[in-house]
């Protein structure tokens, strides 16, 4: 438990086995067996979900690409350096719960892969709006899901009926935030409603007093390079490969949404509480994005989430 514990808060696997005087296999060993279990219980309580919105982004991630003999290590390293990985985010920002986490270049059939895991966890009448970055590609992937099928009216009397369209619902709304970098310096920032009108995307985020933004997924990209040693800046920990990142993200996802919380999102006790010590009075109720999200009552603990069996559920149908 402690081993898991330690990985879930960043913790790189060979410090964590000098800390408890294991071998480092056997801690990587855990922590495939301990991303097995944590997944699945993170599917069992991710389905049907109703969130009005939706952030999505992506940060950059370091895999090791040293070969056997075939390159040298500085290849190596501007071989990545050109073609990096990327770990896709996916998040609610009103319950600050993490809805998915993947691994891949940044690419058309990535994009198509993280927004059909969304809409897998999302309940079937649920069309979020939707806020990313200025990657294009969010944008196809979107209107492939949130589409259908429209005949258009025949405007001559002869000549071949006109081809059907692919147009997006009515009820999809998709907002970007475009920056534009000059010099590694963030010169400006605007706004572009894509689907939708800038009523209704307005009318989503008024109750908060908050404007189109990507802020929250961003500041979670932060607390996954602090928690998942893989993908810290400037760290020695370098992730082997897609398998064992996976890994620690599927650790990651299951710990921050049910057992880390989040401090805002706390609840305000109807009454200040004793403490252990001789500090003031407990005036909040701790509480996790899965409690904000409704998906769980309490603050679960590692023990809980390892030794919890999960049942059958359906399997989603793979990309």
């Amino acid at each position: 438990m402690h081993v898991i514990a330690c990985l879930a808060e960043g913790l790189g696997i060979r410090g964590t086995a000098r800390v408890f005087e294991v071998d480092p296999n056997t801690v990587l060993q855990w922590l495939v067996e301990a991303a097995e279990q944590l997944q699945a219980f993170s599917q069992h309580f991710l389905h049907d979900l109703r969130v009005r919105q939706v952030q999505m982004d992506e940060l950059f991630a370091l895999l090791s690409a040293v070969k056997d003999g075939e390159v040298s290590a500085t290849e190596a390293i501007e071989r990545l350096e050109r073609s990096p990985q990327w770990v896709w985010v996916a998040m609610d920002p009103e319950s600050k719960l993490l809805l998915g986490l993947d691994v891949g270049d940044r690419t058309l059939a990535m994009a198509q892969r993280v927004v059909h895991q969304v809409v897998q966890m999302l309940a079937p009448d649920c069309a979020p709006l939707f806020l990313t970055d200025g990657f294009r590609e969010y944008l196809t992937a979107l209107l492939t899901h949130y589409g259908y099928w429209v005949q258009p009216l025949r405007r001559q009397v002869t000549g071949p009926a006109p081809k059907p369209r692919w147009m997006p619902l009515s009820q999809l709304l998709y907002a970007q935030v475009i920056k534009t970098v000059r010099r590694r310096r963030l010169v400006r920032v605007s706004h572009r409603v894509v689907f939708g009108t800038l009523e209704a995307v307005n009318a989503v985020l008024a109750p908060h007093g908050w404007h189109i933004n990507t802020a929250f997924v961003e500041r979670i990209n932060l607390t996954i390079r602090q928690h998942v040693a893989a993908v810290g800046r400037r760290v020695s920990t370098l992730c082997k490969g897609e398998d064992g990142l996976r890994q620690q993200l599927a650790v990651f996802h299951c710990y921050y949404n049910f057992c880390l919380p989040h401090a805002s999102v706390r609840l305000p006790l109807p009454q200040p509480g004793p403490t252990n010590g001789s500090g003031s009075a407990t005036q909040w109720r701790p509480c996790t994005p899965a409690m904000a999200a409704g998906l769980t009552d309490h603050v679960w603990t590692l023990r809980e989430v390892l030794l919890f069996r999960v049942p059958p559920w359906p399997q989603p149908v793979g990309v």
